[in-house]
């Protein structure tokens, strides 16, 4: 009997991928949480609370515990650009740049060439590198669970109005 005539099988096997997703998800998770996860995170939390020190750079502290959070269980969760943030998150990122975005991108950098040394740190590595750009501008990013990448409505202002 073939899988598309029998609705049920169909529901079961995609509940077993799922499900194996699942757990291959959270072996990865855990992996990485072990090997690099939890240091660059502590990087990330002091970043936010030295951010959070003072009352102007408390947008910098919340966007640097997100990505903390973010850091810490990567895995089946994604970072897309968030159309609605404007030219103040812009202006932001600058001066994240120049106050802590260079020394946690270089920890990326770092635990990424650390973790490529061996065969099973690979695919860790290459995470680690994905996580630069955000380090480096991490305001006007939202972070979503990987099921939902494809149904986050990426729009942005039509900023020609009328001749």
């Amino acid at each position: 009997m073939d899988v598309a005539a029998d609705p049920a099988r169909a529901s079961r096997r995609a509940g077993l991928i799922c499900d194996r997703l699942g757990r291959v998800r959270f072996l990865l998770n855990l992996l990485w949480l072990v090997l690099s996860g939890f240091w660059l995170a502590l990087g990330y939390a002091f970043a936010g609370l030295i951010c959070f020190l003072l009352i102007v750079t408390i947008p910098f502290g919340v966007a640097s515990f997100r990505i903390a959070n973010y850091t810490l269980w990567p895995f089946g969760r994604e970072l897309v650009r968030k159309p609605t943030s404007g030219c103040l998150s812009g202006v932001g990122n600058v001066i994240w740049f120049v106050v802590a975005g260079w020394w946690l991108a270089l920890g990326h950098i770092l635990a990424a060439i650390a973790l490529m040394i061996t065969i099973i740190g690979i695919p860790f590595g290459i995470a680690n590198l994905k996580l630069v750009p955000v380090s480096l501008t991490p305001l006007g990013h939202e972070i979503v669970p990987s099921d939902e990448v494809g149904r986050v409505i990426v729009s942005k202002p039509d900023s020609t109005g009328p001749v």
